[in-house]
C-alpha cells in the first residue's frame, strides 16, 4: 500500500503494508538509519523518535497507527540541537548505539519541561537503556542543554561531526 507520511518537515511516499513497523519503514524504505533497532519491544528506547512530538517506540508503531501525524527522527533535529551539543560537551556516547533514543527522548522531555530536576529527568528517560551505563553524563548533558536552551549562530562543524558519528555508530548484529 502506497502512504504519504510527513517525516522531518517533508512528505515523502512509501511503500509498506500497514502492519509494517514505522522502524523499519524509516530505515529500510528511507535510508533514516540514524534510528535503530534494539529490541524490537518497546523495552529499550533505541528506536525512539516523535510523533506529534511525542516519543514513540518505533519498533512496535505499525504505520497505520501514524496517520498524518509528524514524524520527527534524528535526522530532524539537524545536529545542532541544545541537547545534541550538550551531548557532545559531556562526552555522553561511549558506543553510541542508543544515543538517538536518548537523545529523542531528552528533547521531547526539554520541550515539555524547561527546567528538569534530576527525578524528572529520571522519569522521562526511564525505558532508554544505555549498555555502557553512561547515566551520569546523560543527565548532565539534559541539565546542560536546559540552561543552554535554543541554538544560536552558525553551525559547528566539530560538533555536527562528533554528533553524525555517535548517532550514525552501529553495534555489530545489529544492521546498518
Amino acid at each position: 500500500m502506497a502512504l504519504t507520511l510527513d517525516i522531518n518537515g517533508k512528505s515523502v511516499s512509501v511503500q509498506a503494508t500497514s502492519d509494517t513497523p514505522l522502524l523499519w519503514v524509516l530505515r529500510d524504505e528511507l535510508g533514516l538509519t540514524g534510528t535503530k533497532f534494539g529490541c524490537g519491544m518497546a523495552q529499550c528506547g533505541a528506536c525512539t523518535v516523535h510523533l506529534d512530538g511525542q516519543p514513540i517506540r518505533s519498533c512496535v508503531t505499525p504505520i497505520e497507527a501514524v496517520g498524518s501525524a509528524k514524524i520527527t527522527t534524528i535526522e530532524g533535529l539537524g545536529g545542532q540541537h541544545p541537547v545534541q551539543q550538550a551531548w557532545v560537551r559531556h562526552d555522553v556516547p561511549q558506543c553510541g548505539y542508543c544515543q538517538s533514543g536518548q537523545i529523542m527522548s531528552a528533547v521531547a522531555l526539554l520541550e515539555r519541561n524547561k527546567h528538569p530536576s534530576d527525578e524528572d529527568i529520571d522519569n522521562a528517560m526511564t525505558g532508554n537503556i544505555c549498555r555502557c551505563g553512561a547515566y551520569q553524563r546523560i543527565r548532565a548533558a539534559i541539565h546542560d542543554a536546559a540552561e543552554t536552551g535554543p541554538p544560536m549562530g552558525e553551525p559547528h562543524a566539530d560538533i555536527d561531526e562528533a554528533i553524525v558519528a555517535a548517532s550514525g555508530a552501529t553495534h555489530r548484529g545489529a544492521g546498518r
